[in-house]
């Protein structure tokens, strides 16, 4: 068998669209095998198959054999995870529909778990941006910056993903 490796960063609101990449892969006959940090992918070649695939975000370890019964009892085959999304894929059946949320809510919630976890990290990045700064040596000068980018990404990573609720929330 023949293996492709490729390296693809999502962004969170965008899942979606990595949905949309994953099933186009299998139309082309590459099989979604695994996923590893830092968006490692590894797939598998053989007969084109209509596969879709949805991601969710589930952290809870303790809970982790149940939830994924509940998806195989659906007919999902879970496929992989990374840094807590879960990946599944269904064959296409045609009627049936294949969606892992029933409904904008439950959507949008996935996104809310998401958010809770990056505004709970955030002090931690703000109090070492404001330490790093207090201290003169050029190195930590570049460290400091760089804190200070990856700030301004959190800060942009939290407003997409309201966006994101706010938009599923109105088409309820």
């Amino acid at each position: 068998m023949t293996t492709l490796k490729l390296f693809r960063w999502f962004w969170a609101w965008d899942d979606d669209k990595e949905e949309g990449w994953l099933r186009e892969m299998a139309r082309q006959g590459w099989h979604l095998q695994s996923v590893a940090l830092p968006g490692r992918y590894t797939f598998e070649q053989g007969e084109p198959r209509d596969f879709v695939y949805r991601l969710d975000y589930f952290t809870e370890q303790k809970d982790i054999v149940h939830y994924l019964q509940i998806f195989q009892d659906a007919g999902w085959e879970y496929v992989g995870e990374m840094n807590s999304w879960r990946y599944f894929r269904k064959e296409t059946v045609q009627g049936e529909s294949l969606e892992i949320f029933s409904d904008n809510e439950s959507k949008a919630r996935k996104y809310q778990r998401i958010l809770f976890i990056l505004v709970a990290i955030l002090p931690i990045l703000i109090v070492n941006v404001n330490n790093l700064n207090r201290l003169s040596d050029p190195f930590l000068e570049i460290l400091t910056f760089f804190f200070f980018c990856v700030l301004i990404l959190y800060g942009y990573t939290i407003i997409r993903l309201s966006m994101r609720i706010n938009a599923l929330r109105k088409k309820l």
